[in-house]
């Protein structure tokens, strides 16, 4: 097939890409967005739709959802591929998430149950993955000075999501409101494997907050779901800025801890600033080289497993992580990798795994293995293009 990819600089491109090649199909890029990153929406449906005036294409595919394209795409009557690997993805609301030549996929059930009635047939489930291959490559190629840089004894590699919390920019003059929210925000603080957010907002306290920030602002052709949006944009967020700066304090007072984020980390002053970690190139040796890794699921991501374990496990990483209800489908937690469901629960597996080296490696080796054999982007092409079949 010709297969048209529509780039932006996603991390997942390129192991996607490469993918659909090596399943013997040809691909062009588009990578116009990665060059000029406020590109308009009638530039975008210019660009698309020259390109395809030009040639003709089998497939549209890109990372996340772009109505545009699928706009596109329906006129030209060409598949329009997208595969979701973030939340929120706002522009899962726009009403061209119904076109019938969409072929979309999400790697959080919670959104497939949410939009897959909209487009029956045309949406799809599709758990995220690893490329193996090239991972083991970066590790192969460990070096003494790598060993030095980049061992340790607990690593976090992400944001701290200060600068992604919009929720931060609400004028607190309503002490009702204020309170209402930061109580269900510290409610779900509390809470792993599920996500009541959205369950606790009422139209009066929408509304009320819609007049203290500036709101999100859906597309005329959307459906407008101010709830969602208050629930994972801006309180998913908060509740994320929260956990993460609350646990790695906690972790940073106890262990060592290597910390690699380009966020303002000086309510840290006990980890030790690492700065931004290149994901191709360096990220893999520090999950293979950390004794212990940490990651903790963005709390939008309501169910579904973030990109991060799939790469932890895959560079030969032991990770501890948050309880997610789709873990166990793919995992056995104590035998492939651990959970927690509390600050207490996080700190004392942390303690034993630092002094317990053989069960860890134990666990870090199933991990791999299970990915490797099991999980790779390869794998899931294969599956997306089966379906397409």
């Amino acid at each position: 097939m010709e297969i048209l990819a529509y780039r932006y600089n996603s991390i997942c491109e390129p192991d996607l890409l490469l993918a659909f090649e090596q399943s013997g199909h040809r691909v062009d890029e588009m990578t116009a967005e990665i060059e000029k990153k406020d590109i308009s929406e009638q530039e975008r449906m210019a660009l698309v739709s020259g390109r395809l005036k030009k040639k003709k294409y089998d497939i549209v595919f890109t990372v996340n959802f772009f109505p545009v394209i699928s706009e596109v795409c329906r006129i030209f009557k060409i598949p329009y591929f997208s595969w979701i690997v973030d939340s929120p993805v706002m522009e899962l609301y726009s009403d061209s998430v119904k076109n019938e030549w969409n072929w979309i996929f999400l790697f959080d059930y919670a959104l497939y149950e949410e939009f897959s009635a909209l487009n029956p047939n045309h949406i799809f489930y599709m758990p995220l993955a690893v490329n193996c291959e090239r991972v083991d490559r970066v590790v192969a190629g460990i070096t003494w000075e790598d060993r030095k840089k980049y061992s340790a004894d607990v690593s976090f590699v992400g944001s701290l999501y200060s600068e992604k919390s919009p929720y931060n920019r609400m004028k607190k003059t309503d002490s009702y409101l204020c309170g209402y929210l930061d109580g269900i925000i510290e409610a779900q603080l509390k809470v792993y494997g599920y996500n009541f957010l959205e369950e606790c907002l009422t139209e009066k306290i929408i509304n009320g907050f819609k007049e203290k920030v500036p709101f999100y602002s859906f597309p005329e052709k959307a459906s407008h779901n101010d709830k969602a949006a208050l629930a994972h944009l801006y309180l998913g967020n908060k509740v994320t800025e929260l956990e993460r700066a609350r646990l790695l304090k906690a972790v940073s007072e106890r262990f060592s801890l290597d910390l690699y984020t380009a966020s303002d980390a000086s309510a840290l002053p006990k980890a030790h600033l690492r700065g931004l970690a290149k994901t191709m190139t360096e990220m893999p040796k520090i999950f293979h080289l950390s004794k212990i890794n940490l990651n903790f699921t963005s709390k939008p991501i309501r169910t579904g497993i973030p990109l991060r374990v799939w790469d932890i496990l895959g560079a030969g990483g032991f990770l501890i992580t948050n309880y997610q209800s789709e873990l166990p489908e793919y995992f056995e937690p104590g035998t492939d990798l651990e959970v927690y469901g509390s600050e207490e629960e996080l700190l004392e597996k942390i303690q034993y795994y630092l002094e317990h080296e053989e069960k860890r490696a134990e666990i870090a080796k199933n991990g791999y293995q299970k990915v490797k054999q099991e999980h790779t982007v390869q794998k899931r092409v294969s599956k997306i293009l089966e379906l397409f079949s």
